[in-house]
């Protein structure tokens, strides 16, 4: 409990200082629709499943807001804050499993580092998925040791979960599954779970998988969105201009390499005591890791979130690698030498979660901000404001013309008359109108008595604020 607070009290500070990724502005429109009154409609389009929103709303509502426009950044990222932190805690349910040191280093390591800090501060479906999987693994270890029907109901609960965060949960079911026939080859030999059991995680797992998928019975027709998605996921792992080489997520944990050489002392643990008959459970993890870090790194397409599926094992395999020292080192001095060191390792991690988490959270050199968007996007909404005051327009009409358009929308969700165009759609008459660099021929015509106003969104992706030369207002402040 005091590792979760010690979490929770690491990731909440400065929560609404970081701009808004266009996935997370993304996720935002979503929520802004559900509190407005709306359903949510599956689109297996670049989208996830619903569970992010089903938490995410009425955590909104309780904090007061009402719409779109109400919402802020600190509302949605107490999401996943609250359920990161609820990782934490929910390790010390793994001790039985995985034993008191191994779970308390990963405890640590979740609270601390860098990557899942970052991380349970994002509002995407990483984090939620993360809890899931970690629920599964240790309500689905407790079904194969005790074949207990109601820790068969919680697995399949927590695996619905997993599949209502994001589709690549088949991916973790297939490493799950691989590991526990895997396990069947060792001594001692588990039964598998009688069929009442099987039905009873079968039968909660679709039960609560259509109730999120259907909106709680409101949207039928989600299951032919569902057979969509297979096509359009199976595009998208190959690449579409995120490809990255094999190596990536290695290259990413590159900071916490100490980790990575005492987590495959965990591994080498793990099969030595699986050989020995004792301690399957680690030797079941170090398969599934091992299967989702190939599944992932052969997939063309990478992301830095993605690298997040992976810590869990790897904190817990980690933590298996310290018991193993600390069971064989006996005396005071060796062991005050393995605290010593942990809490250095500590320290550095917590370095480098506030360089990378608070001190530079969207800087351009920084590992886990992927296309991120600028600070200086943020000089838009108050310049807006700005130009509204002088000219006397407290509701300008704002046309933007942009394929991509986001995260646009969430910046100016408080202006009730932005409108979104797509490049040669016709906008009508605007008060100000905001492009890409590539304006057509026809708009640059209408803009000829416009000034631009520059503010970059991404690295090397630029927009162009069109200000009328009548306007009674100084140019806009540089970005210092």
């Amino acid at each position: 409990m005091g590792i979760a607070l010690f979490a929770l009290a690491i990731r909440l500070p400065r929560l609404g200082e970081r701009p808004m990724h266009t996935d997370e502005s993304v996720n935002a429109y979503i929520t802004g629709e559900l509190l407005a009154g709306g359903n949510f409609h599956y689109d297996p389009q670049d989208r996830h499943g619903p569970l992010l929103y089903a938490v995410a709303e009425p955590l909104a509502k309780l904090l007061g807001a009402k719409n779109f426009s109400e919402l802020t950044e600190t509302q949605l990222r107490l999401v996943p804050v609250i359920i990161g932190s609820a990782i934490v805690l929910l390790l010390g349910a793994g001790v039985e499993m995985f034993g008191f040191i191994a779970c308390l280093i990963a405890a640590l390591l979740f609270a601390i580092a860098p990557l899942p800090v970052y991380y349970s501060r994002y509002f995407i479906h990483e984090t939620l998925f993360v809890a899931a999987t970690l629920g599964l693994i240790l309500s689905g270890g407790r079904t194969l040791q005790k074949s207990s029907i109601s820790a068969a109901a919680l697995a399949g609960f927590c695996a619905a979960l997993m599949l209502a965060c994001k589709e690549t949960a088949v991916i973790h079911f297939f490493a799950l599954g691989f590991a526990v026939i895997c396990g069947c080859f060792l001594k001692p030999r588990e039964k598998l779970p009688p069929p009442k059991t099987v039905a009873a995680a079968l039968g909660v797992f679709l039960f609560t998988a259509i109730l999120l998928f259907t909106w709680f019975g409101r949207n039928w027709t989600v299951f032919a969105d569902l057979l969509r998605a297979i096509p359009s996921f199976a595009a998208r792992a190959g690449g579409e201009g995120h490809e990255k080489a094999f190596g990536y997520y290695v290259h990413l944990l590159d900071p916490m390499l100490i980790l990575l050489l005492v987590a495959i002392g965990g591994v080498y643990v793990a099969v030595c005591d699986a050989v020995s008959g004792t301690r399957k459970p680690n030797f079941l993890l170090a398969v599934y890791g091992l299967v989702i870090f190939l599944i992932y790194s052969a997939i063309p397409y990478k992301t830095p979130w993605l690298a997040l599926n992976l810590w869990l094992p790897l904190a817990l395999l980690c933590g298996a690698g310290v018991a193993a020292f600390w069971e064989q080192i006996k005396n005071p001095a060796g062991r005050w030498g393995i605290g010593i060191a942990g809490a250095f390792l500590l320290a550095v991690l917590a370095t480098q979660t506030k360089v990378f988490a608070f001190d530079k959270p969207a800087d351009e050199k920084n590992p886990y901000a992927y296309a991120h968007t600028g600070e200086d996007l943020l000089r838009l909404p108050p310049r807006l404001q700005e130009l509204g005051r002088r000219n006397n327009l407290p509701n300008p009409r704002i046309a933007v013309v942009a394929a991509d358009a986001w995260p646009l929308p969430w910046y100016l969700r408080t202006f009730s008359q932005a409108g979104f165009w797509q490049p040669g759609q016709e906008t009508g008459d605007a008060d100000y109108f905001i492009t890409t660099t590539d304006v057509s021929d026809k708009l640059a015509a209408r803009l000829k008595n416009f000034r631009p106003e520059f503010f970059g969104v991404r690295p090397n992706v630029l927009l162009i604020l069109w200000v009328p030369e009548t306007t009674n207002a100084p140019p806009a402040p540089k970005k210092p």
